[in-house]
């Protein structure tokens, strides 16, 4: 199982970028079944809030069910994830929240690779990240 963070789902949705078609490939690898991927409820928030702070909503909409369809295992976060998540903001002061809450989802449901553009997941040792460039 591979862990599938946001920036994958909104480059593929987004403008031209140099991640935009190593995302689009990701993407339809998982509908190929050729990536097993997981994601967590806080990828489908960050979808919405993203879209919404832009005032697109509508867009967000589709961006969200899209990727709701796509991934057949949408993780919960629960106490646990979150406890592991102020250990991992302690242990690596310069992560962002997020990227520690998918960090605890993922380790407390054994998955240790994630596909994603975020560096900050290099600083998490417990991880490996994968960028989409290198797919």
């Amino acid at each position: 199982m591979i862990f599938i963070d946001t920036n994958i789902i909104m480059y593929a949705a987004g403008k031209e970028h140099k991640y935009k078609n190593p995302c689009l490939n990701i993407l339809k690898r998982i509908s190929d079944g050729e990536i097993d991927a997981v994601s967590d409820s806080e990828v489908l928030q960050e979808i919405l809030y993203r879209y919404w702070s832009i005032r697109k909503l509508d867009k967000g909409f589709q961006v969200f069910s899209d990727f709701d369809k796509l991934i057949p295992i949408i993780l919960r976060v629960d106490r646990k994830d979150l406890l592991l998540a102020r250990d991992f903001l302690e242990k690596y002061p310069k992560i962002k929240p997020r990227d520690a809450i998918h960090a605890a989802v993922m380790l407390n449901n054994k998955i240790d690779t994630t596909i994603s553009t975020d560096n900050d997941f290099k600083q998490i040792k417990e991880i490996k990240r994968i960028d989409p460039l290198q797919i």
